[in-house]
């Protein structure tokens, strides 16, 4: 039976109609969110360690350093999730991937394909997010303690 509406009260008319379309895209707008969430806090502490202003988000360089920060932390997440799958599992995440020609869509392609994957997808993010905080962490306090050697302040 079709319904007289041309679409579903609880749906925006924009979205995909099929049930999978629809899923996926709201898998690939969680994890753009969580990407978002940890690229932009990792900015702020790091600006925020070194004494310089937040970033604004109409300053282009500022926008420049986030959208950089985010293929980095993607990058990181494709190289620590994909790991450990298997042949099988790794060839559904290329497919996944095949037609991205711009390498941010192309990495949140791979992730979202993850997501589907791993059952753990969520815990293994957030082990691999608090890794990758540890390591720009890490570096940050390494130039502060060189500095600090520099100019006789340890």
């Amino acid at each position: 039976m079709t319904s007289p509406f041309g679409t579903s009260l609880r749906r925006d008319p924009s979205q995909p109609r099929d049930l999978a379309a629809r899923i996926d895209a709201q898998l690939r707008e969680r994890i753009e969110e969580a990407v978002d969430f940890v690229c932009l806090e990792m900015l702020i502490e790091t600006r925020r360690a070194r004494g310089h202003p937040a970033p604004v988000a109409d300053n282009p360089a500022d926008r420049d350093a986030f959208n950089a920060s985010v293929r980095s932390f993607l990058q990181h997440l494709e190289t620590d999730l994909t790991a450990e799958l298997s042949a099988d599992q790794r060839q559904r995440v290329e497919a996944a991937t095949r037609g991205s020609t711009d390498p941010t869509a192309r990495l949140l392609a791979a992730q979202a394909a993850l997501a589907k994957l791993l059952p753990d997808y969520w815990q293994r993010f957030e082990t691999s997010r608090n890794r990758y905080a540890g390591a720009a962490e890490g570096a940050t306090s390494q130039r502060g303690s060189l500095l600090r050697r520099l100019f006789g302040l340890s």
